[in-house]
């Protein structure tokens, strides 16, 4: 047996934390560093995909002739293949394996973006978007196993924080693209870059696999049921949540009956749960004050995150600028971000996980509350302060959400690692559209609230209005010769201004309810310290009284 290779026996503490994790065995200086590359080519490979579409769905949508509520139907598929994604991935890579089930995963991506590329229509990218809803759960999941075996067992909840905090960072990359580049053949250039970011990931995935996880049979035939009822539940949801500010609520008959199908459907998948032995989701825990508490927060938390992709980026376009221009901004953004995420990895400590959700929610307070006095004249310079302090909020507070659920899952055991992980990702995703939701329609309804009020003060014999419509007359003389037809453009012209004021003062509005959003999650973090330090002041005067 001479010349023979022992095969590596891996320690106890070694063992993977949670089912289908990866074994963490010492790495030499040079593998962290090729799976430090590894993690952040996962990592951007999952924020891209969707990132690059939803920065630029309004381009998209026109250019191939979609309308608005169409193209928003994109990001909902998304939403809903990635907050259910983990019903099935979580329980693949545990009876299949890391590299069978993200080989599969990855090939399956890169696929439907050369379908996109081959026979272009809005039903392939439809495909395309759930397909990379999927892969994107799996690839934060792979983005947090690389950081795994960069870092030692001591410094796992750092890992944890960065692993989470590097996908998000790919929104504002993605704002970085020249549009002239991604929009290329009808977005071609688009698909070409997604396509290149999966083959990039599957490289890295075979150059660089993964230690082995401890296999098991996970699979039960009620995981299929469940599955078959949440996946429509979830897409029926999100649908009516990207639908309802375009169609409008109570306009469109069917946004209701879609709500009608989706919630029994959820309930029935809920109920099924709720009564088996081995669950995919445990219903029971979801019900608890603790999960509840920990679930509004985060739900909140990014709802109020909404103000950076829709109030901010709204009022922007509303001026007339495009992606392209607003570089240096989402450069600011991205610098934040960073640096919020090293924050929360250094300061994140399981008695400071509170205090630092706490601060994060009192900065995006103050950034949403610095727009609320923009104008139609504001530009980008203008907002770096109050965006990068959301992007730093956003950044500080994912890291100690994150290990304040995680901390709760260990006190259970691993088997509700799934449980928390759909949960987790449906506040995040799901939230996002609700936040979207909720600032467009309160947008829309106080633009006509303001207009109405704007086209009660105006009067036609205020000098300020004559002399308006004068040099909006003088500036359209020379193309329209006609009096009386160049008083009627004049008129117009007037009209649109006031219109843009109208639509600036509800932006604002929009930055004032997530600034009060911000402020009363604030409380509720409050509360909960308070309530917290409470039971253990009385918990350590108990025991001094036995004493």
């Amino acid at each position: 047996m001479s010349g023979s290779v022992l095969p590596y026996r891996f320690q106890p503490e070694e063992r993977p934390v949670f089912p289908g994790a990866p074994y963490a065995p010492r790495q030499t200086t040079l593998n962290r560093c090729l799976y430090a590359l590894s993690a952040l080519v996962m990592a951007m490979t999952a924020g891209l995909s969707n990132g690059l579409v939803s920065v630029n769905l309004l381009w998209i949508s026109g250019n191939v002739g979609l309308y608005a509520s169409e193209g928003s139907l994109l990001l909902a598929v998304y939403v809903a293949f990635n907050a259910t994604a983990n019903l099935l991935l979580v329980k693949a890579r545990t009876q299949f394996g890391i590299p069978a089930t993200m080989h599969t995963v990855l090939v399956v991506l890169i696929g439907g973006q050369c379908l996109q590329m081959l026979w272009p229509s809005f039903g392939m990218e439809v495909v395309a978007q759930a397909v990379s809803g999927i892969a994107a759960g799996g690839l934060t999941s792979l983005t947090l196993y690389n950081l795994f075996q960069v870092f030692p067992l001591r410094y796992r909840p750092m890992a944890l924080v960065i692993g989470f905090g590097l996908p998000p960072l790919a929104i504002p990359i993605a704002r970085l693209f020249p549009i002239d580049i991604i929009a290329l053949n009808d977005w071609y250039g688009l698909h070409v870059i997604v396509a290149t970011m999966g083959l990039a990931a599957l490289t890295m995935l075979v150059l660089m696999p993964l230690p082995p996880t401890e296999r098991a049979k996970v699979f039960e035939p009620l995981d299929a049921a469940t599955v078959g009822l949440t996946i429509p539940a979830m897409l029926l949801i999100c649908t009516v949540l990207a639908e309802g500010r375009f169609l409008w609520w109570t306009d469109a008959p069917w946004l209701g009956w879609a709500l009608a199908i989706a919630l029994p459907l959820l309930g029935l998948a809920l109920l099924i749960e709720a009564r088996r032995a081995r669950p995919l989701l445990w219903v029971r825990w979801f019900a608890t004050v603790d999960i509840l508490r920990f679930a509004l927060i985060a739900l909140v938390f990014r709802v109020a995150l909404a103000e950076q992709t829709y109030s901010a980026i709204g009022l922007l376009t509303l001026g007339g600028l495009t992606s392209d221009q607003l570089h240096t901004l989402f450069l600011f953004v991205l610098f934040a971000m960073v640096a919020g995420t090293i924050a929360a990895a250094v300061l994140a400590k399981p008695e400071r996980f509170t205090e630092l959700m706490l601060v994060a929610a009192l900065v995006i307070a103050l950034g949403a509350w610095l727009d609320t006095a923009s104008t139609s004249e504001t530009r980008p310079t203008q907002l770096l302060l109050s965006q990068s302090l959301l992007g730093f909020g956003a950044a500080l507070f994912l890291g100690p959400a994150l290990l304040d659920g995680l901390r709760r899952v260990t006190l259970k055991g691993p088997t509700h690692l799934v449980s928390f992980v759909v949960l987790f990702s449906t506040t995040q995703n799901v939230g996002g559209l609700i936040g979207v939701a909720f600032l467009g329609t309160l947008q829309t309804a106080r633009a006509r609230l303001h207009a109405e009020a704007i086209a009660e003060s105006v009067s036609l014999g205020d000098p300020g209005v004559i002399s308006r419509l004068a040099q909006n007359a003088e500036g359209i003389a020379r193309v329209v010769i006609d009096p009386a037809h160049r008083q009627g453009e004049a008129n117009a012209l007037l009209g649109s201004a006031l219109q843009d004021q109208a639509n600036v003062l509800a932006f604002n509005d929009s930055c004032w309810a997530v600034t009060w959003i911000a402020l009363a999650t604030t409380l509720l973090l409050l509360s909960t310290l308070v309530n917290s330090r409470f039971r253990l002041f009385a918990g350590a005067r108990h025991l001094r009284g036995n004493e």
